[in-house]
């Protein structure tokens, strides 16, 4: 038990570091470094067609979702050469002089209370052609989610790849008065606005994961002063209890059809990975050994898991086979550079594995190519936990450190982007990205 209790203590000990008072504030975004070589685009300020001044930035917002993806280069405000709002009004010769590749155009039209039409266009500046436009209709509680709407349309128009800015992150923070604590889980859109509290208490709450349809969380509570999990619809807040066994409760993991709970439990003396069926609560036990298994992660064809085990002497990631809800043969060891890999998470199209790895630097965000085996580095802070992917895999989520206070960073899969969330005071941990909202 000693052990069991040690190597918990290892593996989470980055998420409970000594924490610093939180406000109730968004988080703020902050691109800590660009990505060489983004295609020049410019998005220009769209013109409101109504009295007063306009009930949202929509182009701001688009240019900062085009801007922290480290695929896109925005143009700034000041070489802008003119505030064109739809296509006709373009002269393109004379934007082709700033260096873009790409102009975004449009207007907000009001449309009776607290109802809007927003129009944009995409064009290719080199030909002069429209690659993209739309007329959406909105309401005011939904004008930033449709700037992400238009966001995720540019991205796919130019990249080829899906957009992931409508999507949304989950994350832990925590509230310090002297001595007393309080935890709250919270969801965020991509970008940190709409901020809500899923749920408050006084103990500690760990590892949120997102269902398949992001309708649901599963997270571990220490509410009734041991560690259980609970699955929390999103719409109703309504909540119940799937676990409870004697012991450890923990990291718990979707199933890619949403039917199935991977799950760190202890139940009989040793922490291994089990799968709970929802539907009927039966277990199935995954891994057997004298190590600790922990925070198991599915395969995106749910064929199989991803988990941390110390079996090998030292924390390592393993993988075994799982065919209808059971395992199928022996684990095997995934991870060999390096003395320390934890906390898995695959990239939506399976190829890649995210990772804490630790090298001579600390406890770093790396990438695992799972056909070339190649681990690649892609961050340089000390004390990083808790990878998630975007929903399109272009961008990795992760919790660090940075003075002595817990936030959340990103980072593009490549490493050449990154950026940093942050609350004004206070420590935010363990982030998820979502799923495509279904």
């Amino acid at each position: 038990m000693k052990k069991l209790q040690n190597l918990f203590i290892l593996l989470f000990s980055i998420a409970t570091i000594t924490l610093s008072p939180v406000l109730h504030a968004r988080l703020n975004i902050e691109i800590t470094g660009g990505a060489e070589g983004g295609l020049p685009i410019a998005v220009v300020p769209f013109a409101w067609e109504g009295e007063g001044a306009a009930p949202e930035q929509i182009d701001a917002i688009i240019k900062n979702d085009l801007g922290r993806s480290g695929q896109f280069t925005p143009l700034d405000a000041e070489r802008m050469i003119g505030t064109p709002a739809t296509g006709n009004m373009i002269d393109f010769a004379l934007w082709r002089q700033t260096g873009i590749d790409n102009i975004v155009v449009g207007r907000i039209q009001p449309k009776g209370a607290d109802q809007f039409v927003i129009q944009f266009q995409l064009f290719d500046i080199h030909r002069a052609k429209q690659l993209s436009g739309y007329s959406i209709p909105t309401d005011r509680a939904s004008l930033r989610q449709t700037a992400h709407q238009i966001s995720d349309i540019i991205y796919e128009a130019l990249t080829g790849m899906k957009g992931a800015f409508t999507t949304r992150i989950t994350y832990v923070m925590v509230d310090s008065i002297g001595k007393q604590r309080s935890y709250r889980l919270a969801v965020a859109d991509s970008d940190g606005f709409n901020e809500q509290i899923i749920l408050s208490s006084k103990e500690s709450l760990m590892s949120p994961s997102w269902s398949p349809d992001g309708k649901r969380l599963a997270y571990v509570t220490f509410e009734a002063g041991h560690s259980q999990i609970y699955v929390q619809r999103l719409v109703d807040g309504q909540r119940e209890m799937v676990a409870d066994y004697a012991g450890l409760n923990s990291a718990p993991a979707w199933s890619p059809d949403g039917k199935q709970l991977a799950l760190t439990l202890s139940k009989d003396g040793n922490a291994e990975i089990y799968i709970l069926t929802l539907a009927t609560k039966k277990l199935v036990r995954v891994s057997r050994s004298n190590g600790i298994d922990t925070e198991a992660t599915w395969r995106p064809d749910g064929k199989g898991l991803v988990f941390t085990s110390d079996r090998s002497g030292k924390p390592q990631l393993y993988s075994v086979v799982i065919e209808r809800g059971k395992p199928k043969g022996r684990a095997k060891r995934l991870t060999f550079e390096g003395r320390y890999n934890v906390r898995a998470a695959f990239s939506p199209d399976g190829k890649q594995v995210a990772m804490i790895h630790l090298d001579m630097g600390g406890y770093r965000i790396a990438v695992l190519e799972l056909d070339s085996g190649n681990l690649r580095v892609l961050t340089d802070t000390t004390l990083d936990e808790s990878p998630s992917f975007a929903a399109n895999g272009s961008m990795i989520i992760y919790a660090t450190d940075v003075g002595g206070r817990g936030v959340l960073s990103a980072v593009s899969a490549d490493g050449r982007a990154h950026q940093r969330l942050q609350l004004n005071e206070g420590d935010v941990r363990e982030p998820a990205w979502s799923p495509y909202l279904q």
